[in-house]
């Protein structure tokens, strides 16, 4: 018996709960969110006692709740067995306690995660509601895969998935519209779901020509044969006239729903037409089979991507037949981020070969230099290739940058002034000072806070718009005009590992990649999650722990939105901070990857150092709340500071050195060095029991002209001093600032002493090689 005839009564009872009672699950709410400072359990376990009282609370519950089902029934073994003389017993709690004490005593040698220190991967510290809600989650082991093994987690992961979908731009799930209806599920990474979003976008390309055949030469669905559908030409034609080509660049949109119509307007049952492409789609007859059959001269479908995207899209395209070729690797810009004129070329050329473009991709947040590639541009290119015939799926690789999109959502306590009119007002001011926990006491509640105040606008994460530059923003703001996108919130969303997500625009997409039909209510509503992706089990405990994070910070700019502008502002301090660090008189040099604003404008050298020594003077020494205070009053430094660094949170620089003849040359010898920085500032040997010593963590990479061009490489040895090398890469250090606390911390601004510690370690290790190659230090 399948899952769908198994649990269609509870999958009836569970979509009648959430049409009866909409807000009980839902994530759009407008209750108070307080402070930041009890999110998290803190680089020094500062909210201990908050986190002992949560999972005391989540054991408790779990405790009532195997009591009080069938009070009756007998416990585990008699009370003597428990008893304090019971040797046996006792001797095994204490083997539980000893073996624990191994494996925490191990744990001490484990990179210091929550550490401002800590600077080296896309993760810091977890929430605390993440950890508890995990923790919940766990003790009551749900599977997500069936909803009958998991009634609660399933619908706690349907209501944060549609947080996520509200939180990306997507039409809000909850709204009933014509409008396809979004749809998200959590996955174990974001590796799986760009995977999955490759084997939808391959089964949607081909789906057309399935039911083309399945009409023309089935008699099942002879009722079919004079249906009509739209074209990207804007006019409807007969699908049966249709040629090859045509019906692979059918929109979207008219693709997903092509079964559907069928049986809207033929009147054909979706078991029917189902029974009836059985055996002719590419999920069944695999790739080389099916091209076979109905491609015989077309050529191998391609996914266009940045020459940066992350290695999960070639395995991807391997997993799914199509092969690691298959993902054509666009040129990036000089700044890291796709070119868009590149991008073209690669399009004219499946024009003019009529080769299948499956999907484009943006990254939106490069692992390496978190870069946004250009998405509202790649939006409006599709829309022009779609006048030219070719269509293709545009996914966002957000699983860095999904939840950057929150500093562009407003709370819907923000909604709700703006409707009824409250904006600038008294009654707005204390609305929102409650809300974020502004107050200090309940005295203070009648009291009308200065909407202009300085301390009250960084409490509002200092705007949403005020630390992502204008060029970052209109990009994340374009998610919505993506198909489908991955987001991860075990990276910027502060989640327990592993918890990935997959969004869709239209959630009927999923349908094309579930092998068992689901079972579809109100709305199109589906009341399970396991019948898609490519995972089996899921752990409904990843599910609790996205969903009470979101529950307690919203998906917007109050919350997530909030805490990652404070992170963007630590980012930005840090860049500056590593700029002043580093002078002329210095024996070594630091190039950061993100250039000057002066640099990318095509500045001159008066004018790139004059931008380095106002950022030494007027933004490295003042502290957070007078500097913002300054930014919100000059206009020019505050459009400077939000150009600096990169696009997200994540700054990579390489380190030279000089020697008595100057600045050193030899592109080899700068990257031993760098290679040299790494190994001493991560972890390069198992310590057993012993705190790591690194004063700083970081990590490394290159850039190869393999991936990134040879002219790319060459421009930036050059401007970090050496002379390029045919072939050769260049190492470069990445730090990763997702301490939203880094700049404001109970001394101050962390990030100059980050940046001396990191000097130090350069300047030791350059004088190090210096002596290992002969050559005379600097005068």
């Amino acid at each position: 018996m399948t899952e769908r005839h198994r649990s269609h009564e509870l999958h009836r009872s569970i979509d009648a709960f959430r049409r009866r009672h909409p807000d009980r699950l839902s994530l759009d709410r407008a209750t108070p969110v307080g402070t930041p400072a009890a999110w998290f359990l803190g680089p020094k376990a500062e909210n201990e006692a908050v986190l002992r009282d949560l999972i005391g609370r989540a054991i408790s519950g779990n405790v009532a709740a195997r009591r009080d089902y069938q009070p009756r029934d007998p416990r585990m073994a008699p009370d003597a067995v428990f008893a304090p003389e019971n040797a046996a017993y006792h001797d095994a709690v204490a083997l539980i306690g000893e073996r624990l004490d191994e494996m925490l005593a191990h744990l001490r040698a484990s990179i210091p995660l929550s550490s401002y220190r800590n600077q080296s991967h896309m993760y810091w510290d977890t929430t605390l509601p993440a950890v508890v809600g995990h923790f919940a989650g766990l003790l009551y082991n749900q599977n997500n895969v069936a909803t009958e093994a998991s009634p609660v987690t399933t619908l706690l992961e349907m209501a944060v998935c549609d947080d996520i979908c509200r939180m990306l731009g997507f039409r809000d799930p909850e709204e009933d519209s014509a409008l396809p209806r979004p749809w998200a599920h959590i996955t174990c990474d974001g590796s799986v779901a760009n995977a999955e979003s490759i084997w939808a976008a391959r089964n949607l390309k081909f789906l057309p020509l399935t039911l083309a055949d399945a009409v023309r030469h089935d008699a099942r669905l002879a009722p079919a044969r004079t249906l009509t559908l739209l074209t990207l030409e804007g006019r409807r034609r007969r699908l049966l006239d249709l040629a090859s080509w045509e019906l692979l660049n059918l929109p979207v949109d008219e693709a997903i729903g092509l079964s559907a119509r069928i049986t809207a307007t033929a009147g054909i049952p979706p078991e029917v037409v189902a029974a009836a492409i059985e055996g002719r789609t590419v999920a069944d007859m695999g790739m080389i089979e099916f091209a076979r059959r109905y491609l015989p001269d077309t050529p191998a479908p391609v996914i266009l991507a940045p020459a940066t995207a992350h290695y999960s899209w070639p395995k991807g395209a391997s997993l799914v037949g199509l092969g690691r070729a298959s993902v054509l690797p666009v040129r990036v810009d000089l700044d890291g981020r796709m070119d868009t004129v590149d991008l073209r070329l690669h399009l004219d050329r499946c024009l003019a070969e009529r080769r299948p473009v499956l999907e484009v991709v943006a990254v939106m947040g490069t692992t390496e230099e978190s870069a946004v590639d250009p998405l509202a541009d790649i939006a409006d290119i599709r829309d022009e290739y779609r006048q030219l015939g070719l269509e293709f799926t545009l996914h966002a690789d957000a699983a860095w940058g999904g939840y950057f999109a929150a500093m562009l959502r407003p709370s819907k306590l923000e909604r709700e002034i703006e409707a009824r009119g409250l904006g600038g007002t008294d009654e707005e001011a204390r609305l929102l000072s409650r809300y974020l926990g502004v107050q200090e006491s309940h005295a203070e509640a009648g009291a009308r806070p200065d909407l202009d105040d300085i301390f009250f606008a960084h409490d509002l994460g200092m705007a949403p718009g005020m630390m992502m530059g204008d060029y970052a923003m209109r990009h994340c703001d374009a998610f919505d005009r993506c198909d489908t996108i991955t987001v991860d919130p075990h990276k910027a969303g502060f989640v327990p590992y592993a918890a990935g997500t997959l969004a869709y625009r239209n959630g009927a997409m999923r349908d094309l990649i579930a092998f068992t039909a689901p079972v579809v209510f109100h709305g199109g509503t589906v009341p399970s999650v396991g019948v898609y992706g490519i995972e089996g089990s899921k752990p409904g405990a990843a599910a609790a722990a996205v969903y009470l994070s979101h529950a307690v910070i919203p998906a917007d700019r109050t919350g997530y939105g909030r805490l990652l502008a404070k992170c963007m502002f630590s980012s930005k301090r840090f860049y500056c901070a590593l700029l002043a660090a580093f002078g002329p008189g210095d024996d070594v040099t630091l190039t950061p990857f993100q250039r000057l604003p002066a640099e990318r404008d095509g500045g001159t050298a008066q004018e790139i150092e004059a931008q380095r020594e106002m950022i030494a003077r007027q933004i490295v020494p003042v502290a957070d709340d007078p500097l913002i205070e300054k930014l919100l009053a000059d206009e020019e430094l505050m459009t400077l500071f939000r150009r600096l660094g990169s696009d997200q949170t994540i700054c990579a620089y390489t380190l030279n050195f000089r020697t008595g003849d100057g600045i050193n040359r030899d592109l080899s010898l700068m990257n031993e060095l760098n290679d040299a920085i790494f190994r001493a500032l991560s972890v390069q040997e198992f310590g057993g029991d012993k705190v790591p010593a690194a004063p700083l963590f970081v990590t490394a990479s290159e850039f190869s002209p393999a991936t990134y061009g040879q002219d790319f490489v060459d421009h930036y040895v050059r401007r970090c001093g050496a002379e390029p090398m045919p072939g050769m890469a260049v190492k470069f250090i990445t730090s990763t600032q997702q301490n939203p606390f880094m700049t404001s911390t109970a001394e101050g601004d962390m990030t100059p002493r980050l940046a001396a510690a990191l000097k130090r370690t350069a300047s030791e290790l350059a004088a190090t090689l210096r002596r290992r190659h002969g050559l005379p230090d600097p005068a």
